[in-house]
């Protein structure tokens, strides 16, 4: 059964990266992965140190921006 992942840059983005996958598997490991790239980035081009409660925050914004859903 196929699985379609919606992965915005922010909550108003109008053109998410929208991609389908044939297993669950796959579509999980792609969200891993751009939303490990995406926290990396994010942390590597901060101009301050990040603090372990502004990671978290950080990784829960861009939890909020992914969907996988079932077709």
């Amino acid at each position: 059964m196929p699985y379609r992942v919606t992965y915005a840059i922010d909550s108003l983005d109008p053109n998410p990266i929208v991609e389908t996958f044939e297993t669950e598997t796959d579509a999980i490991e792609f969200l891993h992965d751009e939303f490990e790239r995406r926290v990396a980035h994010i942390v590597e081009h901060s101009p301050y140190a990040i603090s372990e409660d502004e990671y978290q925050a950080i990784c829960e914004q861009e939890y909020s921006l992914a969907h996988i859903e079932r077709l």
